[in-house]
């Protein structure tokens, strides 16, 4: 009897600290994924500040090109060449991974009115494509949806 009691205080003991260990970890897990998200946090806020410049520059060599060649300073041809580099470098930032980091654009009406304020860009082409999808889907659901209740309701009042 005396040996059944070690053991099943034993048993208490190593699950015990079992249960401590894995709270332990638990609480060293919480701690790490914190300091990631604060740590990726701030790696997007600059990054974020970096394309914001990186487009106000664009911007501005976009309006110093147009003004040489107005002045006469630059050649058209060799002004050309600069544009297209600079559309490239645009494309790029607007396209590619970065775009994620560009302050999005105000919605219309419509879009805000059901959404309410959130970003709904997308920056993958296929991630695109779905939300164009389910957005047509929803558009045409819903016009054949609340069309015809208007219609029925307005017809039930004359």
């Amino acid at each position: 009897m005396a040996a059944a009691a070690a053991d099943g205080e034993k048993s208490e003991n190593t699950v015990a600290e079992e249960v401590s260990r894995a709270v332990e970890s638990a609480k060293e897990l919480q701690d790490s994924a914190a300091a990631l998200i604060s740590r990726n946090a701030r790696e997007e806020d600059a990054l974020r500040q970096r394309v914001v410049s990186l487009d106000s520059t664009i911007r501005q060599i976009r309006s110093s090109v147009s003004s040489l060649v107005g002045q006469g300073k630059l050649d058209p041809k060799e002004a050309e060449k600069l544009e297209e580099e600079l559309y490239r470098a645009s494309y790029t930032l607007s396209e590619g991974d970065a775009a994620a980091f560009i302050p999005s654009k105000s919605h219309g009406r419509f879009l805000s009115m059901f959404l309410g304020p959130i970003n709904v860009r997308a920056t993958r082409k296929d991630v695109k494509l779905k939300v164009k999808e389910e957005y047509n889907s929803f558009r045409v659901c819903l016009t054949f949806i609340v069309f015809p209740t208007c219609a029925n309701l307005t017809g039930r009042e004359s």
